[in-house]
């Protein structure tokens, strides 16, 4: 005859409790593992570039949202399968509702499926002659997780970590450990906030010197001459005016030469991005160092030839 125990494990039902305690933990795993994976795939590609490989933006966009994502969701995970570890200790049945089992044993499936997928993958490379170290590293780190998660949930569903809550501690402290760190390396990717900051007004800094470059052009091509400041390019009419520097809110310095040549300068707070500048021309012929910096320009009337008056 079963045991009331066991009677009472097997009438236990799901509340909406344990129904958005599961989904936040499951939720919060996905997240916290495409995080991460995205994390260690900027690693690689920093450390083992590819020049045909895009650059992306020199502001780590995309390294930012993850190390966000880790920031919220890694403590989000631990504290739902904390507090779910908690009830079933409570209370034995739950470790029998139904919403567990599901979410148990799509996980495992999920990390079975990826880690065959991963190794499928990276063998028929291989045989193709085409396995790179940037690829090979991120398929075993793909492989290493999916494999791990599979072999933890799979103990989880036989009630192993129930039985040894001190060695479930010492996985969750690990995990947390190992994104903490995966988190610190992202900042020597895209360093501080604050250098975000200056590569962002540096940026403007370069398209505002872009804007202004072209008026004078397109003003020399009108008048066949160089506009004597670069108040002189303000139009009320069309509410065209000359930006200034983003951060001091001051004009940006112009000064004249010859009839076709004329200096426009700024002062940088960074280093201007090399990836960016080896693909966009337009940023390389504005390529700067931490400072004052000047550019010269001239005129070429053979490209730019002044432009005919309106037919009287």
């Amino acid at each position: 005859m079963a045991s009331p125990a066991t009677h009472t494990a097997s009438r236990a039902h799901t509340t909406p409790k344990d129904f958005f305690l599961w989904l936040g933990a499951i939720l919060s795993l996905y997240g916290s593992i495409t995080a991460f994976f995205a994390l260690i795939f900027d690693y690689v590609n920093v450390a083992f570039p590819d020049p045909l490989a895009y650059a992306g933006d020199p502001f780590g966009t995309s390294v930012r949202v993850s190390m966000a994502t880790l920031v919220v969701l890694i403590p989000v995970m631990l504290a739902t399968l904390l507090a779910i570890r908690r009830d079933i200790v409570r209370a034995p049945g739950k470790a029998n509702i139904w919403v567990r089992r599901w979410a148990l044993v799509f996980t495992i499936f999920l990390a079975s499926a990826t880690a065959a997928i991963t190794l499928i993958t990276l063998i028929t490379t291989f045989l193709g002659g085409e396995v790179t170290v940037r690829f090979a590293l991120k398929a075993l780190v793909v492989f290493l997780v999916a494999i791990l998660a599979a072999l933890h949930f799979l103990a989880d569903l036989r009630g192993y970590w129930t039985l040894h809550r001190r060695k479930v501690n010492m996985v969750g402290a690990a995990v947390g450990a190992l994104a903490i760190m995966t988190i610190i390396g992202g900042f020597l990717i895209i360093g501080s906030p604050a250098h975000i900051r200056d590569l962002r007004q540096d940026q403007q800094r370069v398209s505002d010197l872009q804007a202004i470059q072209y008026d004078i052009t397109n003003y020399w091509q009108q008048k066949q001459a160089l506009p004597a400041s670069l108040e002189t390019l303000n139009d009320p009419l069309t509410g065209q005016q000359v930006p200034n520097d983003p951060q001091t809110g001051q004009p940006y310095e112009y000064a004249a030469g010859d009839a076709t040549s004329f200096t426009l300068c700024a002062t940088f707070s960074s280093v201007s991005d090399t990836d960016t500048a080896s693909r966009y021309s337009a940023y390389a012929a504005f390529d700067h160092g931490i400072g004052h910096t000047c550019f010269t320009r001239t005129i070429d009337p053979d490209k730019y030839p002044p432009l005919k008056p309106a037919m009287q």
